[in-house]
């Protein structure tokens, strides 16, 4: 598949997505592993559904693909959504699809670079997020990446039989300081 490196960062980088992708994230969107820690176990995704979402969603969100730079593999998504530009938000959403990929940093990366990104090209002043409680390693990676805990959605998602809360977190841009995208001309 053909990738563009829109915003590179150290062992990644993101990229317009592909529309051969959407059989990758199908894939993806119906494996509990992937849809437990995203909330979405509830869904049923086929190929037109995920075609669908994604032309619909074209002109409302900022959505890239996460490849890596060493052999150009996709391994996940990353998005800004609920973009406001006149209030300066967003909300982002990511997730490592490839398991082989998970809890090696890369996710915290890509999150950075969507940082600097947001911050300091599309002006934004406040980009949230939300998450499942139990999903621990999501929560440690935020914080690493400067999100702060302002709420909690008691026991809205449920999972597997059980209810859970739903923790909601954001950053502001005076509080990201550092310069993440490699490949940036103006510093």
């Amino acid at each position: 598949m053909k990738y563009f490196k829109k915003i590179i960062g150290e062992r990644i980088y993101l990229s317009p997505i592909n529309s051969e992708d959407i059989e990758k994230f199908t894939q993806w969107l119906n494996d509990f592993e992937t849809t437990d820690y995203i909330g979405r176990s509830g869904s049923v995704v086929t190929l037109n559904d995920e075609k669908k979402y994604l032309e619909e969603k074209a002109n409302d969100i900022i959505q890239f693909v996460i490849i890596t730079l060493e052999d150009d593999k996709l391994i996940g998504t990353i998005s800004l959504n609920e973009i406001n530009h006149l209030k300066r938000k967003a909300t982002l959403g990511i997730f490592i699809g490839d398991k082989e990929y998970r809890e090696k940093g890369y996710g915290t990366e890509a999150i950075r670079l969507m940082l600097d990104y947001g911050f300091n090209y599309l002006n934004l002043n406040n980009i949230k997020l939300d998450l499942i409680e139990f999903n621990e390693r999501a929560y440690a990676c935020y914080k690493k990446c400067g999100f702060k805990e302002y709420g909690r959605r008691r026991k809205c998602e449920f999972i597997n039989g059980k209810y859970y809360d739903v923790i909601e977190m954001d950053i502001l841009a005076e509080e990201f300081r550092n310069s993440y995208i490699k490949n940036k001309n103006i510093y």
